[in-house]
């Protein structure tokens, strides 16, 4: 078939190379000018598994309340007069029972799970370079209610896959020594040694060079005006350009933009924006950082190295579709990396913050699959976990066009259930 993809960050990249591993010819649409310049480019880097656990859980709302009107916590909800973030933040509120966590736990570590073996042989096929470290995640606790309530959490993903093992604080020192720096007591972790990390926006790029030696097109600097639909079914993307592609089927893989594009038709899926940041810090040579990828669950933030560069990343604001620094939401992450490495010398100056949207669900569990208008499919929703899941979502969303039956049961991450009509 003839497939346009639109969107070329991690998940439209990595939907376009198993589309056309499958003899499909494909060609990716982005108004970026390159691969990954958008969501997946400045990511936490973290390929986490042990990450599985939805921001929607029991534990949340009373956080919530408690966070509302901070500016550096790390969940902010800026109340807008906007029915889709409140409708959303509804469904959010219903996903936060004990059974609802579970289960949504269990799909996203299904897909995790599926997608991390997928990316590492991948990796081994291709021959990909992108600063991949494969020494585990660690999730370091220094509140001790926090390193209590993760406990039963691992043991409840080893029963699905996840090997999660509890830590003391001495053994989380051993695994990652430059955390004997700590101003704060490190008080117990947990660590999933085949979690790995990596350069997600690289990672993307060389898929997509791969992808085009395959035979994909990409138009780059090309931005989608609408789809075109007849006798029921998909027709074509039009371009701003005025320019029309035709073709058998589509894929929507345009992260937090998708639902603006589906909505014209009809199409009402709930995800929203969380708006996240990250800093990148330059390394010197015999810097003491981290060799280890880092999860602080309590200040909901990671930390990986990518080479000479330290990518810290964290918090969730619900603030539409606004991409704006904001200098107050970086501050923490910086003082965090200055709690934790005090050792670590560098220069604010030299620091690069970002920002970008995370596609969410109220879930946390990926849309991906066919929606009503036959021809048109979905992969988005992905949230903070793109890069966990997205080479999964790839071949999962392949599956499901050419209609053949996937690795892992695609029903959790179908629309029957998570559309809004």
């Amino acid at each position: 078939m003839r497939i346009v993809v639109l969107g070329a960050g991690l998940i439209g990249v990595a939907t376009a190379w198993f589309l056309a591993e499958d003899g499909h010819e494909v060609i990716v649409v982005d108004r970026q000018p390159g691969p990954a310049c958008e969501t997946s480019f400045a990511n936490g880097g973290q390929i986490s598994t042990s990450h599985a656990e939805p921001w929607a859980n029991p534990s949340t709302p009373l956080k919530v309340l408690k966070w509302l009107g901070r500016e550096d916590s790390p969940l902010l909800w800026r109340l807008r007069a906007d029915a889709a973030q409140w409708a959303w933040g509804l469904r959010f509120l219903r996903e936060c029972t004990p059974g609802r966590t579970r289960a949504n736990i269990r799909a996203i570590l299904a897909l995790a799970l599926d997608s991390r073996a997928r990316l590492k042989a991948l990796r081994r096929a291709l021959g990909l370079e992108y600063d991949c470290l494969e020494r585990g995640i660690l999730h370091y606790y220094t509140d001790a209610d926090e390193f209590a309530h993760a406990q039963p959490q691992a043991e409840f993903m080893s029963q699905f896959g996840c090997d999660r093992v509890v830590k003391s604080a001495a053994e989380c020192l051993d695994i990652e020594p430059a955390l004997c720096d700590s101003t704060l007591p490190i008080v117990g972790g947990t660590w999933t040694v085949e979690d790995e990390s990596g350069d997600a926006q690289r990672f993307t790029a060389l898929l997509a060079e791969r992808s085009a030696g395959r035979g994909v097109q990409f138009r780059y600097a090309s931005a989608v005006a609408g789809i075109e639909q007849a006798s029921g079914r998909f027709a074509a993307v039009r371009l701003s350009s005025g320019e029309r592609l035709a073709a058998e089927a589509c894929i929507v893989a345009l992260g937090s933009y998708s639902p603006l594009l589906l909505r014209p038709l009809g199409i009402r899926i709930p995800v929203y924006p969380a708006k996240g940041y990250s800093i990148t810090i330059p390394l010197a040579p015999e810097s003491p950082a981290p060799n280890v990828s880092l999860t602080d669950d309590g200040a909901k933030v990671v930390i990986s190295r990518l080479g000479q560069r330290l990518r810290v990343a964290g918090t969730a604001e619900f603030a539409g579709y606004d991409t704006r620094i904001n200098p107050r939401r970086v501050a923490p992450l910086l003082r965090r990396v200055r709690q934790i490495f005090p050792r670590i010398e560098f220069h604010a100056d030299a620091v690069e913050p970002w920002t970008g949207l995370r596609p969410s669900t109220p879930s946390n569990v990926p849309l991906i699959g066919p929606t009503p208008l036959a021809g048109l499919f979905i992969n988005t929703g992905h949230g903070t976990l793109g890069w966990t899941l997205a080479v999964g979502s790839g071949r999962l969303l392949a599956d499901r066009v050419a209609g053949h039956a996937p690795a892992i049961d695609p029903a959790p991450y179908g629309l029957g259930g998570q559309s809004l009509r």
